[in-house]
C-alpha cells in the first residue's frame, strides 16, 4: 500500500503540474463550464483511449497517457464545479484553483486508500482496457444522473463517480508507467 501511495502521488503531481501550467496559460476559463460539458469532455477523452486501444493506426501523435491525464484533471475540475457552482466569468486565482485542486485530490486519494484496503489492490491485476471501460461506464452513469437533475434513488452521487474515474485513471497511469 505504501508503494501505491507513492505511485499515486507521482501520477497526481504530473497531472497537477499540467493543471498549473494550463492555469497560467488560460486562467480559470474552465469555471464557466457546466457539469454536462465537463462530463462530455471526459467522455471524449475516454472514447479516444478506447479507440486507441482497439485501432492499430493513429493519426494524432498523442497516446493514452495524455488522455488519462486529461481525464484526471477534468474530473477534478468537475468536483470543484460541483462544490463551487458554475460562474459567468473566470473567478479563481492560480493559488485558489490549486488549493481547490489539492483538496479534491486529497479527498479522492483517501477514498482510494479505503477501497484499496478493502479490495487488497486487486486493480494491479486488471488490464488498462478494463479501466477505460469502467471510466466509460461511470461517465454513462453520470450522464444519466445529470439527465435526472441529480436525483438518484439508491445510487451514489455524481461526486463519487468522478472520484472513481480519477482513481481508475491514476491506476491506469501507474500500470502504464510500470510497463
Amino acid at each position: 500500500m505504501q508503494n501505491t501511495s507513492k505511485q499515486y502521488d507521482e501520477v497526481i503531481n504530473a497531472c497537477r503540474d499540467l493543471f498549473v501550467k494550463k492555469m497560467k496559460d488560460y486562467g480559470s476559463a474552465w469555471r464557466i463550464l457546466r457539469l454536462p460539458s465537463l462530463t462530455d469532455q471526459i467522455f471524449i477523452k475516454a472514447q479516444r483511449i478506447r479507440s486507441l486501444q482497439e485501432n492499430k493506426e493513429r493519426k494524432v501523435n498523442e497516446g493514452e497517457a495524455s488522455e488519462f491525464t486529461g481525464i484526471i484533471n477534468y474530473s477534478v475540475m468537475a468536483l470543484i464545479q460541483l462544490e463551487r457552482g458554475v460562474v459567468e466569468q473566470p473567478d479563481l486565482s492560480l493559488e485558489d484553483a490549486v488549493k481547490l485542486y489539492d483538496s479534491k485530490v486529497e479527498e479522492t486519494k483517501a477514498l482510494m486508500e479505503d477501497k484499496n484496503h478493502d479490495y487488497g489492490e486487486a486493480w494491479r491485476e486488471m488490464r488498462i482496457s478494463s479501466f477505460t471501460d469502467l471510466i466509460l461506464q461511470k461517465l454513462l452513469r453520470v450522464k444519466q444522473i445529470e439527465d435526472n437533475k441529480g436525483k438518484t434513488l439508491v445510487s451514489e452521487g455524481i461526486d463519487a463517480n468522478y472520484q472513481d474515474i480519477i482513481n481508475y485513471a491514476v491506476f491506469a497511469l501507474i500500470l502504464m508507467n510500470k510497463n
